[in-house]
């Protein structure tokens, strides 16, 4: 896979609430990723951008939710989020990054 691709597959990390407990307490951190990204690629990305070893991926595709705004109807937009587990001892510091 190409480097240029890679860094692109990682769109933001996720974070709420249930992210952070995620994050202490079994070393999985969410990210917000590409449409078209799938788990080998999400797993060659974190370890490319973060120097870390992965040990599993999980997609999920976040679907729309009906929006209001007075009488204007819409919905919000699709996308796919990762939930990324490191191996024991591994660790991402998004404050240094």
């Amino acid at each position: 896979m190409k480097q240029e691709h890679l860094m692109n597959v990682i769109l933001r990390p996720y974070m709420s609430e249930k992210a952070s407990i995620g994050a202490e307490k079994r070393q999985e951190y969410v990210f917000e990723v590409l449409r078209s990204a799938t788990k080998p690629d999400v797993e060659n990305a974190v370890e490319l951008l973060f120097k870390v070893k992965v040990q599993s991926v999980r997609i999920v595709n976040v679907k729309t939710k009906p929006k209001r705004f007075g009488q204007i109807q819409g919905k919000s937009k699709a996308w796919k989020k990762a939930y990324v587990k490191l191996q024991d001892g591994q660790t991402i510091d998004f404050a240094t990054i």
